[in-house]
Formats: structure tokens, sequence, C-alpha cells
């Protein structure tokens, strides 16, 4: 059972945005909403191509988001905790922490942010080069299902409350387009990150180094 919420972390939904291609190559966008909860139906899109455009929107509001990296990454770890209590099962250091004011003062938590923060930007400084992004978030993968038994489904929900961040604290910069081009990086990020775990599934092999995005053991 989830606590109930301080002020400012309010429950709310996934957002979940899914393109639909419409004669002539024109795309719309159907936004959904799934109540938050353990015992969710799952559903996902195929990763879509990142245009040219898309990149750059996503590369300019990144770098709006990225000047105040640790606040907003703060900000994310919050929510996702709150949110999603049982997250903090991967966390040694704030796993009892159940306040958010104190979760805003832990040093680890704080750490753990910018470590967040900075995989992130390692994405998106590189999104023209496909190879360096399958690199960087196939380590993140393997470290998370090999080291930490990580359950994939964590990295939906984390980019999800991500994009609900940005979006709140973001409203200006991210429009219509922005919000487009920020649901199809989720999405690559989510499924790039999560191929590892068809290789090499939580709770079998051996060991694997690399970047790591949740526990921080």
């Amino acid at each position: 059972m989830i606590p109930d919420l301080q002020p400012g972390y309010t429950r709310s939904h996934t957002s979940l945005f899914i393109s639909s291609w419409l004669p002539g190559g024109s795309c719309r966008l159907f936004f959904m909403e799934k109540v938050q909860g353990e015992m969710e139906i799952e559903r996902w899109e195929r990763s879509e191509e990142i245009s040219d455009a898309e990149k750059k929107v996503i590369q300019e509001t990144w770098s709006r988001v990225y000047a105040n990296c640790e606040d907003v990454g703060v900000s994310i770890l919050i929510r996702f905790f709150v949110n999603f209590p049982s997250a903090k099962q991967y966390f040694s250091q704030f796993k009892h922490m159940e306040d958010p004011l104190e979760m805003e003062r832990s040093l680890q938590l704080r750490k753990h942010a910018r470590r967040v923060m900075g995989a992130i930007n390692t994405v998106v400084e590189n999104l023209n080069d496909s190879e360096k992004v399958s690199s960087v978030l196939a380590l993140v993968g393997k470290a998370h299902a090999l080291k930490h038994k990580v359950e994939p489904i964590y990295f939906k929900k984390l980019t999800g409350v991500m994009l609900e961040v940005i979006a709140e604290e973001y409203a200006n910069d991210f429009t219509p387009e922005a919000h487009g081009a920020w649901t199809k990086m989720r999405t690559l990020i989510y499924t790039h990150v999560t191929a590892a775990y068809k290789e090499d599934p939580p709770g079998g092999g051996s060991s694997a180094e690399g970047t790591e995005v949740l526990p921080d053991t």
C-alpha cells in the first residue's frame, strides 16, 4: 500500500503518447493515461526513428533542463520513489526514506540524480551517432540486468516520470512538437536498455559493469 503523499508530490497518472500514422504520412499522437499500480497491464509501442528536426528539438530542450541538472534530477527521483515506492528496494541508501524532504536532503540521492542526468545527457549529445547511443544504453541495460537484477518495467516508469517532470518544470519549452520528440526519445531509451534483458534476464548469468542509472549500491 502506497503511503499518503506529501504536498507537492501528488499521485498522478502515467502519461503515454502513442503515435499513429495517418494516410499521406502525417502523424497523430494519442494521449493515454494509465493509473499507476503494480499490477497494471503494460503496453508499449515499437521504437520509431527520431527525425533530424526532432533531434534538434530534444537537444534544445535538454540544454535548458541540463542547466539545472541536479535539481531536476532530484525532482525526478523523488517523484519516482513517491509514486513507485517498490523501486526503493534496489537502493540500500534510501530504501527506508518516505518523506520527500528527507530524500531531497540526501547527499546519496543527489549523487545518483547527477548520475542519471549524466547518462541521459550522454545519449542526447550523441543522438546523431546511433552506434554510440546503442553502446551507452546497452551498458546501462547490462549493468542493471546482471549486477542489480532490476526489473525492466522500472525503466519505463522512470522515463515516464522524467517526461512528466520536464513537461511541468519547462512548460514553455515543452510544445506539442517537443512532446512528440521526447516520447520517441523515451521509447528509444527503454527499448535499447531492455534489449539487454532479452540477452541476460535478471537472476542469471555473470555480473557486468557499466553505466548505472537505477541502483547506486
